[in-house]
């Protein structure tokens, strides 16, 4: 039995399909109700600050995936992700079952160079405090001997079926429409993305490798490119012009004081105008795997939107 807490978002959505195609037994775990369409999956409502619904859900589960997330707002974080932590720990021992924590590269802070497994938490933001505490929280017990736990980490992700992502919604949507993309910082810094497929393969994998366990993988993301050239590249795979204006932190801030989604993107801006990278060539090495390019990537994102 495979479950996936936070069933129908991104992560999750990609993950699903993956199962899916390997006939996999998946429960699906969410506060709202999720469309199911296949014998070999189930429903189960739960709140994940509820431990006792969320023991209840993962009952029988070999693995547990987790992949949902929070509301984009820093106080909301400090109060909840803790709490979701402990009760996730507590299942894991409770159930003996495997634990994937699907991450972000918030706790690493500014890094010059590539990110990898090894670089130590230096968050310079709140959401970062928040995530480098949980993992690290995660990890101790893992290291104590309490629970099986792999954290997976992906760099800003894209080609979803819902416009949560930044290149999705304020390049890739903007160029199938012909209209002017939005570039958010320095447009010459370097910055990679995770093709969110990529992400659901990825996972399945460590799912099944009870080897790949207790550790830290970084899944599979192409190498960075300039803001400039992924702005080409996604121009000239929807034949558009390659129109684009820059989105700065003022511009944030100033959109932050009517939409709260934008304003917790104010404290992430240092990952906008510094160079990005996400190295994760320890998972291509283990498991033999070669990420998707962009212009892959891109096409298929458009092909999905058309036959949509």
């Amino acid at each position: 039995m495979h479950t996936i807490l936070g069933g129908g978002g991104p992560s999750a959505n990609a993950l699903t399909r993956e199962l899916l195609k390997h006939n996999e037994e998946i429960r699906l775990v969410s506060r709202r109700p999720v469309k199911i369409t296949g014998t070999q999956m189930t429903w189960r409502k739960a709140d994940l600050l509820n431990y006792s619904e969320v023991l209840d859900a993962v009952k029988g589960s070999t693995v547990i995936y987790m992949c949902a997330g929070l509301v984009y707002d820093k106080e909301i974080w400090k109060q909840q992700w803790p709490v979701i932590m402990q009760n996730l720990i507590n299942v894991a021992k409770e159930t003996q079952a495997r634990l994937l924590f699907f991450d972000n590269v918030y706790m690493y802070g500014l890094v010059n160079g590539p990110m990898l497994e090894s670089t130590p938490y230096h968050p310079v933001s709140v959401k970062g405090e928040v995530r480098a505490k949980i993992a690290t929280q995660l990890m101790e017990e893992v290291k104590s001997g309490n629970i099986q736990a792999t954290i997976a980490r992906a760099a800003d992700f894209y080609g979803t079926d819902s416009m949560n992502s930044f290149l999705d919604s304020m390049v890739l949507d903007k160029f199938a429409k012909h209209q002017t993309a939005q570039w958010i910082g320095d447009p010459k810094k370097l910055h990679n993305f995770t093709y969110i497929p990529d992400t659901g393969k990825a996972m399945y994998l460590l799912g099944q490798d009870e080897a790949s366990g207790n550790q830290i993988w970084h899944l599979p993301t192409a190498a960075p490119i300039t803001g400039q050239e992924m702005i080409a590249l996604a121009a000239d795979i929807f034949a558009a012009k390659p129109n684009f204006t820059t989105v700065n932190k003022l511009m944030l801030q100033m959109v932050g004081l009517f939409k709260k989604v934008v304003a917790g993107t104010v404290e992430m801006y240092y990952q906008y105008d510094h160079d990005y990278h996400l190295d994760s060539s320890k998972f291509e090495k283990a498991f033999n795997f070669k990420p998707s390019s962009y212009k892959e990537g891109i096409k298929q994102w458009s092909n999905t939107l058309i036959s949509t």
